[in-house]
């Protein structure tokens, strides 16, 4: 059997399709958002929303995203934002690949495309979980591709991050 070639534009298209496909299948197994609200506030300095959310005596909740990921929605939608919208965490985001500006943890002046570099982040969506001084408390949370655990995964650094907070 003869294999024919196939050009790049036909392997770019396939992947397309094999991602909205995934996203799709993963959208079917997670719950809907419980909430109209289904964005999250963009981080605007780190330090203050941190600081706020160690008054409530919760960990600081960020999810890193990027534009067009659809693993992202569903992270954001279903999980996230619920939350948020329910009094029950300080959630921010940050994107990746913008020059949107941002304040660390220390007051310094950078961006969202910059702080995701310095966390070395390479994948989206990445959920991170801050106590004090700007520590990650829990082990980020990488990826979107697990909807069955999803939720779990989630709860399990939300426990570990508030004990450290808390404890």
């Amino acid at each position: 059997m003869k294999l024919s070639p196939v050009s790049g534009s036909t392997v770019a298209a396939s992947l397309q399709r094999r991602h909205l496909m995934v996203a799709g299948a993963l959208a079917a197994f997670v719950p809907a958002a419980r909430s109209a609200s289904s964005t999250l506030p963009q981080a605007v300095s780190l330090a203050d929303e941190l600081a706020a959310a160690l008054r409530h005596g919760e960990p600081l909740v960020v999810m890193v995203s990027l534009e067009g990921c659809p693993f992202c929605v569903v992270a954001r939608n279903s999980y996230l934002a619920p939350l948020r919208a329910e009094g029950r965490l300080d959630i921010v985001q940050v994107d990746m690949r913008t020059g949107r500006p941002l304040k660390d943890f220390q007051g310094q002046a950078l961006t969202h495309e910059e702080m995701t570099r310095r966390w070395a982040i390479k994948l989206a969506p990445t959920v991170l979980f801050f106590g004090k001084g700007g520590q990650e408390v829990a082990e980020r949370l990488v990826g979107g591709m697990l909807p069955d655990f999803y939720g779990a995964y989630l709860d399990q650094r939300l426990e570990a991050a508030r004990k450290a907070v808390r404890g």
